[in-house]
């Protein structure tokens, strides 16, 4: 695949996304004017935004790093900026609401990130989402803390927040990213199985189910994270679930 071709399948991503928003858009105004037939899906119009995906450099070496955001010695600051910058340029170019960095692994990837933000003029939004497997630090031994006071310090940055990590794991999380941020935390957390990166597959049967992954919405909203959903493994009945969960009276429009 040629560079170019490369670019043209990122920019598609986007208009996918964009596309799917408006297909629910229309879907919400013909159930709008079939009022009073039963339907049991959620179909109703709010703000939908959509998030260009930008993972991590391990995503990219195929070999399990950004589940442990080692790179070595020889990856600097300098390399993953310049890794990232075009894939950032492209996507901030095709028209999504907000860029999402994700399942960030170490604290040196999360400086690149802010760094590229400023220094490219990317005139969207951003979140910073970074993954943990001890509930105190991410997934290289940096402290979460040390991580989201990156995000913090980063005008982009609108959201800062934890994803593709156990759920037991999250409670911590927030309360730690709390102490260094005023931004909104988001939290989309994996369904808790075990990943096998020598195998490339999940170990099945060490997650936790879409009804136990939903008892712990309500507390995660609590202890003060504002954005909510689901990462790797959970399904559209997880998803489903946390915004019934989290749909009630008391509920502002921001907390959904």
């Amino acid at each position: 695949m040629s560079r170019d071709e490369g670019e043209a399948l990122l920019k598609r991503s986007v208009e996918i996304a964009c596309e799917a928003r408006d297909t629910y858009y229309e879907r919400c105004a013909e159930h709008h004017l079939s009022e009073g037939i039963k339907n049991d899906k959620i179909l109703k119009k709010r703000p939908i935004l959509v998030a260009a995906s930008v993972g991590s450099y391990g995503a990219y070496l195929a070999d399990g790093s950004e589940y442990d955001g080692n790179y070595g010695d020889a990856v600097t600051l300098s390399t993953l900026k310049e890794f990232h910058r075009r894939r950032v340029q492209v996507l901030a170019e095709a028209g999504p609401d907000l860029i999402a960095f994700e399942t960030i692994p170490n604290k040196l990837e999360a400086q690149a990130f802010a760094e590229l933000l400023e220094e490219d003029g990317i005139n969207i939004p951003a979140w910073f989402a970074f993954n943990s497997k001890d509930g105190v630090n991410v997934v290289s031994g940096d402290s979460v803390i040390e991580c989201a006071s990156i995000a913090e310090s980063c005008e982009k940055a609108i959201a800062v927040g934890i994803n593709c990590t156990p759920p037991r794991f999250i409670r911590g999380l927030i309360l730690s990213i709390q102490k260094v941020t005023t931004k909104p935390i988001l939290i989309y957390p994996n369904s808790g199985e075990t990943y096998d990166p020598d195998r490339k597959q999940w170990v099945q049967s060490t997650g936790v189910s879409d009804e136990d992954f939903v008892s712990y919405v309500s507390k995660w909203r609590e202890y003060g994270a504002s954005l909510i959903g689901g990462c790797c493994r959970t399904t559209p009945n997880t998803i489903k679930a946390i915004y019934k969960t989290l749909k009630s009276p008391a509920d502002s429009p921001s907390q959904l």
